[in-house]
């Protein structure tokens, strides 16, 4: 192939820099803007990025604390990933799923079923997370259609809860401020309370608080009448809405109520999936379970191309294929689903996870796990909770109390404002702060993370007292 162009970075380059912030503030819409800056915003230009590193326009240097958006597992600018997108372009670059196929599909669907736990063996692809819950959604009440139950289509989520930003994906989101000012199916969805332990009554241990849960679940079927119920939809880990770990056991318990009232369980492994917590799945490995269906995307291909899809039950596609409706179609699909080029990435993304990042994760996660932990000695932090290698810090005005202070005051906004001063970017989230980095991270590259995200939680605390904000 030919020789790989050396990347053009925008820190050099103040003429190139100016540009795209003008072209941006005059005709880029930005992803979640607010309404007074819609269409009109320019936000932090990076130019490069390398291993666990990317590079502002200024020239500074930055670890990039969530890996992208949960995504860059296996770290910026490997050049064999790229080597595979020039490759795969040159051989075929689009086929139409259609009524063809490619190669790369089919084997990435055979190695993913491998890794799947019970009997999920097939996999239909999408071009990322939102679309993949999608997929699992409309193929829910496609499959009870087929089977004569047309009203069993109701879906459970959870508060707390991030799915995606598509029509029915986004109706289960159950994050502050998410449906604000947003339109949703609600009458397609019941929402459950969030399993935050660090929020529970306070009269409630962490064993009665999984209790009180798992008795509103089986509570809610019985109100509602498990015939109306299609399916439900959690994260094993609750990501965006602050890396939130059920109480041990809670999981398994929902899954045996889905099973025994003929409920879908979609487990949402957007995030969790290809290696954040050093498994290609941690819905079977880390947490025993067998759901009915498994939704995946960013870590798939490291961010290197956008690619999901949904592992499916055999038992469900066997159902399907005996049913008394052979010609039914699930007239769903995207011009992009089973794309070569996306495929061939995933492969080789595969290839670098199997032959040793999945162990190096394994290996660094406690001490990942630990040293932040160290974060709780501050009194502005609540809590640090997290597995594998995705944590956050939850800051609070009060331990006793646990207030997450006011929201406008964006304490996450301004302990990453510190950190990008220092070299570290922070993934903020109102009163959080969320670190998810590339699973090729080592431990000194650990420690440098800690100590950045201490001092710039240390300078919020005095820059929250010189207002008068907070008394901490």
């Amino acid at each position: 192939m030919a020789a790989l162009r050396e990347p053009r970075g925008v820190q050099g380059d103040e003429a190139l820099r100016k540009d795209a912030v003008e072209q941006a503030t005059r005709h880029l819409v930005q992803p979640w803007p607010y309404a007074g800056s819609a269409g009109a915003e320019a936000r932090t230009l990076i130019g490069e990025g390398d291993g666990i590193y990317i590079t502002d326009d200024a020239g500074h240097r930055l670890i990039d604390g969530p890996a992208g958006m949960w995504c860059t597992n296996i770290g910026h600018r490997r050049e064999e990933m790229a080597q595979v997108m020039y490759e795969q372009a040159m051989q075929l670059s689009y086929n139409t799923p259609w009524y063809t196929m490619n190669a790369p599909s089919a084997e990435l669907a055979r190695r993913i079923a491998d890794h799947a736990p019970g009997d999920l063996s097939h996999v239909f692809f999408t071009t990322g997370g939102s679309s993949a819950v999608e997929t699992a959604l409309r193929f829910m009440q496609f499959f009870n259609n087929v089977r004569g139950r047309a009203d069993k289509k109701l879906i459970l989520s959870r508060g707390g809860a991030y799915h995606g930003s598509t029509y029915l994906s986004a109706s289960l989101n159950g994050r502050p401020r998410d449906r604000d000012w947003m339109d949703g199916a609600d009458d397609l969805v019941v929402k459950l309370s969030s399993p935050d332990p660090f929020r529970r009554p306070k009269s409630l241990s962490v064993e009665g608080f999984c209790d009180a849960l798992v008795e509103e679940f089986r509570s809610t079927v019985e109100r509602i009448g498990a015939e109306r119920i299609g399916a439900f939809v959690g994260e094993p880990v609750q990501a965006s809405g602050g890396v939130i770990l059920p109480p041990n056991g809670y999981l398994k318990r929902i899954r045996e109520i889905c099973r025994a009232n003929d409920i879908l369980y979609v487990s949402d492994e957007v995030v969790t999936a290809f290696g954040r917590l050093g498994s290609v799945f941690a819905s079977g490995d880390v947490f025993g379970l067998d759901p009915d269906m498994i939704t995946f995307a960013k870590g798939v291909t490291s961010g290197y191309f956008p690619l999901g899809g949904v592992v499916i039950s055999e038992r469900l596609l066997e159902e399907l294929r005996r049913s008394n409706h052979p010609d039914a179609m699930f007239a769903h699909g995207l011009t992009y689903t089973s794309h070569p080029i996306g495929c061939a990435v995933a492969l080789k993304n595969f290839d670098i996870l199997e032959n040793g990042l999945l162990a190096h994760t394994r290996e660094v996660a406690p001490y990942f796990q630990s040293q932040l932990r160290t974060l709780e000695d501050l009194p502005l932090v609540g809590e640090v909770r997290g597995l594998g290698l995705m944590a956050c810090v939850e800051c609070v005005a009060d331990r006793e109390s646990k207030d997450p202070l006011e929201l406008d005051k964006d304490v996450g906004k301004r302990i990453d404002a510190h950190c990008q001063e220092l070299g570290l970017l922070v993934r903020p989230l109102i009163n959080m702060c969320v670190m998810s980095p590339p699973l090729v991270i080592t431990r000194s590259q650990i420690d440098d993370l800690v100590s950045i995200l201490r001092e710039g939680i240390v300078r919020t605390m005095e820059e929250l007292r010189k207002e008068g904000m907070w008394n901490g």
